[in-house]
This record gives structure tokens, sequence and C-alpha cells, in this order.
């Protein structure tokens, strides 16, 4: 089914975070951004991990960019870049390790985006990443910014 956006989700489990990440990377263009906000455990990076593998390959080593701020993948059909910012100090710190010239290679995905605060890419997809009730349920808040607007996600059944 086509979901529109924006949207909310309810993600039962890691599988159903894992299908997100999937559908986006299925509808993902060159020169956009994925910016996910989220608390720590919330699934930021499973869902960036699986949007890289299935760009990429499904046994793709994804390991969190936490401490060297970037990784770059190439795919078949598209390069992406995994920036994790929760270290960064200002937000031109993420051009300096090259957000400008991987949106000009490809694609990016980015974990803690408010660290670019008023400096966020203009074609992009929010996807908000919350806990609620007991059990720490998932839900994602997805908005869509420039190109993206308009366009929806194949996802579910």
């Amino acid at each position: 089914m086509t979901l529109a956006l924006p949207a909310v989700l309810d993600l039962a489990d890691e599988a159903a975070t894992q299908a997100l990440g999937r559908a986006i990377a299925a509808a993902l263009q060159p020169g956009e951004a994925v910016c996910l906000y989220g608390p720590l455990g919330a699934g930021k990076s499973t869902l960036a991990r699986a949007l890289v593998r299935a760009l990429t390959t499904p046994d793709e080593d994804v390991p969190s960019p936490t401490f060297t701020l970037v990784q770059f993948y190439a795919g078949a059909r598209l390069n992406v870049a995994h920036f994790d910012l929760y270290r960064l100090g200002s937000a031109d710190e993420a051009y300096e390790v090259g957000l400008d010239e991987a949106l000009d290679d490809g694609a990016v995905v980015i974990e803690w985006p408010e660290r670019l605060a008023n400096h966020l890419p203009r074609d992009r997809l929010d996807v908000v990443i919350g806990l609620y009730g007991e059990g720490e349920r998932r839900q994602a808040r997805l908005t869509p910014f420039g190109a993206w607007e308009g366009r929806g996600l194949e996802f579910g059944s």
C-alpha cells in the first residue's frame, strides 16, 4: 500500500522499524536527506542500518558512526552517507566532514539532525521516533520537506 506523507506509524517491533527503513530507501533520491530524531534507544540506528542495507547489500556491515561522525556506502542505485551528529559541537562541523559533498554524491541519513539547527538540508524526510506507553512501544512521525512533499512510501501490505 502507498502511505501518504505526512504520516504517523506504530512500529510494533524491530522488524517494523527495519521495514520502514527499507521503504524509505526505496523512495530516496539523489540529493535528499532522511533526518532521524528520537531519544537514545528509540530505534534510529536500526532504521538507518536497514536503509543502508536496502541500498547496498543485506549483509553490509553498518557500524554506528558515533565516533567517526560519518560512514560512506556505495549502492547500486544510490550512494548513501550515514551521519551521526550526537558529538557535534556546531552545525559547521557537519559540513566540514562532508555533508554537502555527500548530498552531491548521493543521499544522506542523519541521526541527531537537531545539531544542525537551521542548517538542515532542504529536500528531506524528517522521521521522529518516539517511545510511548507501558512497554515503550514505538511510533514514527514522518514529515516531508522540499522534494519529499507529495511523495508516498510503499509500506506494509
